[in-house]
């Protein structure tokens, strides 16, 4: 395949704005790590948008996230992406065919990689959106120094929006920038929600399986997951426009 300019694509385009935003609310939450971790959309077989390893979030700008092909090289922008998150996006990516990957070492979602056996529990509402959603990897590998670590990770992530890697962290995917990010800001809601019970000492009040699978199938979450981005890019361009430029 040819290079397309991004530049000249609307869906392209739209998906740069929506990582930028994506990112720079992700940075206000505490979700990232230094200028580590990556987002990262399919947009063809062999192209990839992806933030630069050099940016922090809190600084993301459409116009700086860098298109890689499927042998990392950099198509459009300035700079590289980590070697990780080639190494994990990449391949999952391709793999899975989400086109939108999401991976943090957010708190409190990465503190139930560190439990052992630890899954998240159906407590709370929010966690119900995940319902027999979650992969969980219990194996932790070290740094992803090869696209077998990410091949190994989309082989554990199957056919589900969510991968709990032991010891590391957590992948959201999706179809589209909105109901990624969505997910992953519910997921570490739900997380919080329960280190915080569990800091207690008392038992955890599970809720039933029907309910919970009625929690995850609710039929408005893709529309809620459009008004929550808008709704973020709104406030963006009120108070740091410069991630559109």
């Amino acid at each position: 395949m040819g290079s397309i300019m991004s530049s000249n694509n609307p869906e392209w385009q739209q998906a740069r704005l929506d990582l930028a935003a994506s990112l720079r609310w992700a940075s206000r939450l505490g979700l990232h790590e230094g200028v580590c971790n990556h987002f990262s959309v399919m947009l063809a077989p062999d192209r990839f948008l992806i933030n630069a390893h050099r940016m922090h979030w809190s600084k993301a700008r459409a116009s700086e996230l860098l298109v890689i092909d499927d042998r990392n090289t950099v198509v459009e922008g300035e700079g590289r992406p980590a070697m990780t998150g080639f190494n994990i996006h990449v391949p999952m990516h391709r793999q899975t065919g989400h086109r939108v990957i999401l991976h943090t070492h957010m708190p409190y979602a990465t503190a139930l990689t560190c439990l052992r056996d630890g899954t998240l529990e159906m407590v709370h509402q929010n966690a119900g959106r995940f319902y027999g959603l979650c992969a969980y990897d219990r194996d932790f590998n070290g740094f992803a120094l090869g696209t077998d670590e990410g091949s190994r990770m989309a082989g554990m992530m199957q056919g589900n929006r969510v991968l709990f890697l032991g010891n590391h962290g957590v992948v959201v995917a999706g179809e589209t920038v909105a109901d990624a990010f969505d997910d992953l800001y519910y997921l570490e809601r739900a997380c919080e929600v329960q280190v915080l019970a569990m800091s207690t000492g008392r038992p955890l009040m599970i809720i039933p399986d029907e309910k919970a699978l009625a929690l995850r199938d609710f039929p408005t979450r893709r529309e809620n997951a459009r008004m929550f981005l808008a709704a973020i890019r709104g406030i963006l361009d009120e108070e740091e426009p410069s991630y559109a430029s």
